[in-house]
């Protein structure tokens, strides 16, 4: 069993940072392009902290979707993330300690998985991988 999760950890891995920066990029979209739509992000100024929010979501959303600058764009978007908790959810919400409360999950979520993807790198099927390997 051990061998079999070691095999297929670093997979595991690319498939945890595709679907996360998938769904990153999602959150940018619906706040800038409106796809998909949600109507509190309608009228949105995108020079606003929820427009630069929209920015830093599709831009490195899709680096770590596709696998490209993957550690730079995890720091960048786990910090955006943290702040958005505390910014976005704690000062406006409350409840630090309770996420649920504060609609914060998701950022929370976001934050922590970008932070270990700092440290463990985009996994397989990843354009920095084959940069690497063209490198090597």
């Amino acid at each position: 069993m051990e061998n079999t999760c070691t095999l297929w950890a670093p997979r595991i891995l690319g498939v945890l940072r595709i679907v996360t920066g998938y769904l990153f990029f999602w959150h940018g979209s619906a706040k800038l392009f409106g796809i998909p739509h949600v109507p509190m992000f309608d009228n949105l100024q995108i020079m606003s902290l929820v427009g630069l929010a929209g920015i830093i979501e599709v831009v490195f959303g899709f680096l770590v979707f596709i696998g490209l600058f993957t550690r730079f764009s995890a720091f960048i978007a786990s910090g955006m993330c943290a702040a958005a908790y505390f910014i976005g959810h704690v000062a406006t919400q409350g409840q630090f300690f309770l996420p649920m409360l504060n609609r914060g999950e998701a950022a929370v979520l976001f934050s922590f998985i970008f932070f270990y993807i700092i440290f463990a790198g985009p996994g397989t099927w990843s354009i920095d991988g084959l940069r690497k390997d063209k490198t090597s």
